[in-house]
């Protein structure tokens, strides 16, 4: 969709900053809490568009470490048009997230007050994987599988 005066303004005010997840309220006990994070892991693991452009590229989106080098090995054509690279950034920084979700002991997603959605290791360290997925989309660096093999290490 095309609207005029929405380009002025992202060349004024830049795109979009990322993904936001709210929530109504807290569940208490150990098992509501793990239904919570299971319930925002699977939501937050869709990344619809990226899975697309993946697809049409023949790459397959398996949650795998494997899967984050082929993507750092896609032609970066979504670069041309601003607000595709800027919904390709939150689904490979929501993508990155779910691969260290799903194979790094300990990982999990927290949601900061802002409503915006990090990965906690194990040991307390939160990664802002939505800003390291927007860095990827508008300039490749860093690869997405580097900053995996970065978090797994530690």
């Amino acid at each position: 969709m095309h609207i005029p005066f929405l380009g002025h303004w992202r060349k004024k005010h830049g795109p979009a900053p990322g993904v936001a997840v709210m929530s109504v309220g807290e569940d208490e006990g150990d098992d509501n809490d793990r239904e919570r994070h299971e319930r925002i892991a699977e939501l937050l693991s869709e990344c619809e568009l990226l899975r697309a452009q993946a697809q049409q590229a023949g790459v397959e989106l398996d949650d795998s470490a494997d899967s984050l080098e082929a993507l750092d090995q896609l032609v970066p054509r979504w670069r041309d048009d601003e607000e595709t690279a800027a919904w390709l950034g939150n689904d490979a920084g929501l993508y990155l997230g779910t691969v260290v979700v799903r194979t790094v002991a300990g990982a999990r997603w927290e949601i900061w007050p802002n409503g915006r959605p990090v990965v906690r290791l194990a040991s307390g360290r939160e990664i802002d994987v939505v800003e390291a997925g927007h860095e990827w989309a508008d300039n490749g660096a860093p690869e997405l599988s580097q900053l995996y093999a970065e978090i797994a290490e530690g």
